[in-house]
């Protein structure tokens, strides 16, 4: 891996969403948007990375990319590979731009963007898919890669080294359920909160026979809404489905209790990012509420804005979560992730990722395959969230078949866009924003 890494080009693309109330929710009502990089080098492929946004403010996404983008310009993989903490502090801890985070926000999200390209780039040049790849390091080398600074107190190395050889044992015979049956899913697009009734009933109604039987629905609006398009939903799942709720941290903590003693009738799966996505006291108040209200069968699930590893820390030492919801880059790329994907199996809470967005369910799936292969080792209580937008704008995109994700096949982390696509979403002189 002498590869090196001669330039870094990074575009603004975004796409024009938020007039179809794709995406909406409690919160949210945006074009989704992504800073995307390119890592040329001089004798090997293109690596290609990403952070998500939600439109305006990918530009600030992608200047943060720019100042941070000498860490990397110049290097060889050879030389990051071999030490890959240290690479990886040279972004999240550069010594001025840590202080506008420090590890959460714009910086922490560049900083993805270009260590997810990296680890896009080590796999292609290995020839296998991120998930293969990161589940064929050995464990020495999976631990050389995640920075414990900060988490030894909840995860300490030798833990770390410990789960990942247990993981080695019955590796080979999950692998071949994947190849038989595929990763296990659940769909987000029958329920945004910007959908008109008959809309989620008619999308409800087609996910289910597409084979679907796990789907989420977003709450947060007026509590009547929310409890009338929950009982559509539950009426065409049927009782046996599951139904999971997500309400964007747009409640207070009583306000969340108070509204899933209501929608607690629908039986609910979970609830997601019922409060502020920093109160993990408050998480876990919600947490000790819902279980009390549904004799344990929902629970709550955060992560998809938790900023770092040291957050995810604190929500499972405090019992404050029941899923753990992992997202590939709003923390600091794969090297992070690990940490968190570990501390999991550390607390015994199972990994559902978010996905959705542009790309993240490109992203996302090989995290999740590398869990069940290498550190979860169970599909018990996993899956990962599926939504069926802007995929054709992947060299690589998601496939799925039953309501599951099938195997992906080409070398890399599956995050590079079809050039067309970068050039007619660029913003702002692409032509669809002309």
């Amino acid at each position: 891996m002498s590869t090196r890494i001669t330039d870094v080009d990074v575009h603004d693309v975004r796409f024009p969403t938020a007039a179809a109330g794709d995406g909406s929710d409690a919160i949210n009502r945006g074009d989704y948007s992504a800073s995307y990089v390119e890592l040329r080098t001089d004798d090997g492929p293109t690596g290609a990375g990403f952070t998500f946004t939600n439109g305006r403010g990918n530009e600030i996404t992608c200047a943060a990319i720019e100042a941070l983008a000498h860490h990397v310009r110049g290097r060889t993989v050879a030389e990051i590979a071999a030490e890959p903490v240290a690479f990886w502090r040279s972004l999240t801890a550069d010594v001025q731009l840590r202080w506008l985070g420090p590890e959460k926000g714009v910086i922490h999200m560049a900083a993805g963007a270009l260590v997810n390209a990296v680890w896009d780039l080590r796999a292609k040049l290995a020839g296998k898919p991120m998930w293969r790849y990161l589940a064929e390091l050995s464990t020495d080398e999976l631990v050389a890669n995640v920075d414990f600074h900060h988490i030894t107190d909840a995860l300490t190395p030798d833990e770390a080294a410990t789960l990942l050889d247990k993981g080695l044992v019955g590796a080979a015979e999950r692998l071949a359920v994947l190849e038989q049956d595929g990763f296990p899913s659940y769909t987000t697009s029958v329920g945004w909160l910007g959908y008109p009734d008959e809309k989620v009933r008619a999308l409800t109604r087609e996910a289910y026979a597409q084979g679907w039987r796990a789907m989420k629905m977003k709450v947060g609006g007026p509590p009547a809404d929310d409890l009338r398009r929950a009982r559509i939903i539950r009426a065409e799942i049927g009782p046996d489905a599951l139904l999971m709720m997500d309400a964007n941290q747009v409640w207070d903590v009583d306000e969340a209790i108070t509204n899933m003693t209501a929608l607690a009738e629908v039986d609910p799966y979970w609830i997601e990012e019922p409060t502020h996505a920093d109160d993990i006291l408050g998480h876990a108040r919600i947490a000790r509420a819902v279980t009390g209200l549904t004799d344990g069968r929902c629970r709550v699930a955060t992560g998809e804005v938790a900023a770092n590893r040291v957050i995810f820390k604190q929500l499972l030492q405090a019992e404050a979560i029941g899923v753990m919801q992992i997202d590939a880059c709003r923390v600091a790329g794969v090297n992070e992730v690990l940490a968190e994907i570990l501390l999991a199996a550390k607390f015994g809470v199972p990994v559902c990722p978010h996905a959705g967005g542009v790309g993240l369910c490109e992203y996302v799936q090989h995290l999740a395959i590398f869990d069940y292969l290498r550190v979860g080792t169970s599909l018990d209580g996993r899956m990962v969230e599926y939504v069926d937008h802007l995929h054709e704008h992947f060299v690589d995109p998601v496939r799925t078949r039953g309501g599951r994700y099938l195997l992906p096949t080409a070398p890399g982390y599956s995050a590079a866009m079809r050039p067309e696509s970068v050039a007619r979403f660029r913003f702002p002189d692409g032509p669809a924003w002309r």
